[in-house]
């Protein structure tokens, strides 16, 4: 993405403070109406496949950095994706899976692309762990390629490490995979990576594309996220949100993991933001409005006020996501894949399977 067109974090800050308490308010508002029609069906799936239990009883015979942490998110991301019919786990060990895929089964993928990879260390899971013979990891860093060593040990297994900015990338160019069912996967999307890599994945697609049997992709890092880059700019339109206000929403969810306020969390509807503003109104706290910064309001705010705001805009702008992947044909809902007190970025857009209402 161009720099020249990049809105920064202070001037995300410059938009909020230079608006009116009365327009703030009138936000706020905005945002918990929306809120309140849409995220009420954001369901707990923590899951922990019992085909990754190699790596979660640290069976795995190999020098690759173990933090049990990750290892859980990993494995409840495959888990996620097992039980929507995208993933096939083996009967006996992984190298029965060749065979397996081979079944009359339209839904299971033999090929993974891995999107902001990183050290590939999902995608060594989901080898190790379900047998997938074609590996793609996209990253446009360069790491100590520890995973890749691992995974190159493999037999049968075809691995390419493309980097590249995802928003330059073109499946459909990639020769290998033409024609070839796969699944997307991202943990370390920050902000605009999660729509590059959406709109990479559902691009206009014909006879020689890959096709994408389903996906999942742990959304993080909200505050970076960019309107020129966000894949549903309709959807925040017909709320009645404005691209600026967009802006200010993304600056909002950097609230929400200030001081690991996630994992304390009771649930975002249990705090009514308006209510609190009120109160304090009714307190006479607060002077003449037009005396009054936003600047001021946002300081008054309690850190838990601060915070379910912020975990509000970022509900909101990964179910615009999950409605843009659900109308370019796959069925497609928001979980919480990992609790709070592991990470508070614990929410994870998961896709497959038709979505019967496309023609």
């Amino acid at each position: 993405m161009g720099s020249c067109s990049l809105v920064t974090s202070e001037m995300k800050r410059n938009l909020l403070y230079s608006m009116s308490v009365s327009k703030f308010h009138q936000l706020i508002k905005k945002i918990e109406d929306v809120h309140g029609g849409i995220c009420k069906d954001i369901e707990d799936s923590y899951l922990s496949p019992e085909a990754c239990n190699i790596w979660f009883n640290k069976e795995i015979d190999r020098k690759l950095p173990f933090q049990e942490k990750h290892v859980l998110q990993q494995g409840s991301i495959l888990g996620n994706l097992e039980e929507i019919g995208v993933l096939k786990r083996c009967n006996i060990n992984v190298e029965c899976c060749e065979s397996d895929l081979e079944e009359k089964d339209d839904n299971t993928a033999p090929a993974v692309v891995e999107f902001g990879a990183g050290r590939g260390y999902l995608t060594q899971m989901l080898a190790d762990c379900y047998g997938i013979k074609k590996v793609y990891l996209v990253e446009r860093k360069s790491y100590k390629l520890k995973a890749d060593r691992s995974l190159r040990q493999k037999e049968s297994l075809v691995l390419e490490r493309m980097r590249i900015d995802i928003e330059d990338l073109n499946l459909n160019a990639v020769e290998s995979l033409h024609g070839v069912p796969y699944v997307a996967v991202g943990k370390h999307l920050c902000g605009p990576a999660t729509d590059l890599s959406l709109r990479c994945c559902l691009s206009r697609q014909d006879g020689e594309s890959p096709v994408l049997r389903g996906l999942a992709i742990a959304t993080c890092c909200h505050h970076l996220s960019q309107w020129k880059s966000y894949i549903n700019k309709e959807y925040i339109l017909s709320l009645g949100i404005s691209k600026d206000e967009f802006h200010i929403m993304t600056s909002f969810t950097s609230w929400a993991v200030d001081d690991d306020h996630g994992s304390k969390l009771p649930g975002v509807d249990d705090i009514d933001l308006l209510d609190s503003n009120a109160k304090e109104e009714e307190e006479g706290e607060v002077r003449d409005a037009s005396l009054i910064s936003v600047e001021e309001v946002v300081k008054k705010m309690k850190p838990m006020e601060r915070a379910v705001l912020g975990f509000k805009c970022k509900q909101i702008i990964d179910a615009g996501r999950m409605k843009w992947v659900k109308k370019h044909g796959l069925n497609s809902k928001l979980v919480k894949y990992i609790p709070a007190s592991i990470s508070p970025e614990n929410t994870l857009l998961i896709a497959g399977k038709p979505n019967p209402s496309i023609a």
